[in-house]
């Protein structure tokens, strides 16, 4: 693969632009490009039938649409949840995660292949950081899963799912009605931390929100870091208002200094005074991912200190039974222990929900991505 050719994803529409003025082509040409690549999904230079064939031809030669080879394709929960593992040019992987519910369709991508933040109850985290990827390769993987979402269709019934989500309350686990249609949520929630890699990030973010390509609400798109305080500061002052997620698991720097390594450079006094700024800069409300761990930092009086911590901020906490990971050994909360956790937060004014669960089967779920070539075995799920 000629590898100086570039990639249309990774260029802006003006970008695109005066790529057309150095080939002798008008202005124009780069907006048909653009509605072809987005609105359109054209994948393939010979599709984009309102190019003249010159160009079509020209575009084929020169320039590339996308990098990522698809290798692995796998599906859980009724063919609800798709997980797609690709393989880089120079060989590193990474996965992407495709959600389908009755009212909506999210992608969770990868804004890294591995990641350097070593947190212990990640998969992704033992790889290390292996490469950065670029914009055109973020916005890559969400192309291809508004193409599955399209390919779909909105007249296929969503399946009962209930078996994979043993907390869900029953309108959650017995979702009704037809499919989307379309690809509606993303989030930066894959492999990798979206702050240490942000200006790639944040272009591809930018382009997504794009009126004149896939055009996504800013409302419907949702970053996830670990608690990089430089990359909420910045946040903070961007002109789109999307969504904010943290990382915290734990209420206390001892404890979450042994399971997040960057809570040695950001404590969580550090993390919550940032926080907060962006909160009052913004006005928008953070969501804080807390991962439960059997016996580790889901007792009550975790809960407690918790709440303690919280107290006061605009902020939802979205409580996570670990998921498994072979070969790491820790346990997943049980049922009654989730389930109070998450009382004691409600009681204490603090809102909380409990996520809830996707393509364990698959290696899909949260803290599982790491390249996995094949199915995990199935883990029984505790129901004490």
């Amino acid at each position: 693969m000629n590898t100086d050719r570039p990639d249309l994803y990774n260029m802006t529409l003006a970008e695109l632009e005066a790529l057309m003025q150095r080939w002798g082509e008008p202005a124009y040409r780069a907006r048909q490009i653009y509605r072809q690549l987005y609105a359109n999904l054209a994948g393939d230079p010979a599709a984009m039938t309102d190019l003249p064939k010159r160009l079509r031809e020209r575009l084929a030669g020169e320039a590339r649409i996308g990098t990522l080879t698809l290798t692995r394709d796998l599906s859980a929960d009724s063919g609800l949840t798709r997980k797609a593992l690709f393989a880089l040019p120079g060989g590193e992987v990474l996965e992407s995660v495709l959600m389908i519910y009755p009212d909506r369709a999210t992608v969770c991508v990868s804004t890294q292949s591995g990641c350097a933040m070593g947190c212990v109850f990640c998969a992704t985290g033992r790889l290390g950081l292996l490469r950065n990827l670029t914009s055109g390769t973020i916005i890559e993987q969400v192309i291809w899963a508004a193409r599955e979402v399209q390919a779909l269709g909105t007249n296929e019934p969503v399946a009962d799912v209930r078996d994979d989500r043993w907390w869900a309350t029953e309108e959650e686990a017995s979702p009704t009605g037809k499919l989307p249609g379309r690809l509606t949520n993303v989030v930066f929630m894959g492999m990798g931390e979206p702050f240490a890699n942000y200006d790639r990030w944040w272009r591809a973010v930018e382009q997504l929100h794009d009126p004149a390509g896939l055009n996504m609400g800013a409302r419907n798109l949702t970053v996830s870091t670990v608690g990089l305080v430089p990359g909420i500061e910045r946040l903070a002052g961007e002109a789109l208002p999307i969504n904010l997620a943290i990382s915290l698991h734990a209420p206390d720097d001892e404890l979450r200094s042994e399971m997040m390594p960057v809570n040695r450079r950001y404590p969580i006094a550090v993390l919550l005074d940032a926080t907060r700024r962006y909160t009052e800069q913004s006005g928008r409300r953070v969501s804080f991912e807390y991962v439960l761990l059997q016996g580790r930092n889901d007792t009550p009086a975790h809960a407690e200190a918790l709440a303690t911590l919280l107290r006061g901020m605009l902020c939802h906490v979205n409580l996570i039974p670990w998921n498994p990971v072979p070969g790491m050994p820790l346990g997943r909360s049980e049922r009654r222990r989730v389930l109070e956790f998450q009382a004691i937060l409600r009681e204490r004014s603090v809102p909380c929900t409990v996520r809830v669960e996707r393509g364990v089967a698959i290696a899909a779920a949260c803290g599982q991505l790491a390249g996995t070539p094949q199915p995990l075995p199935l883990v029984e799920r505790s129901i004490e």
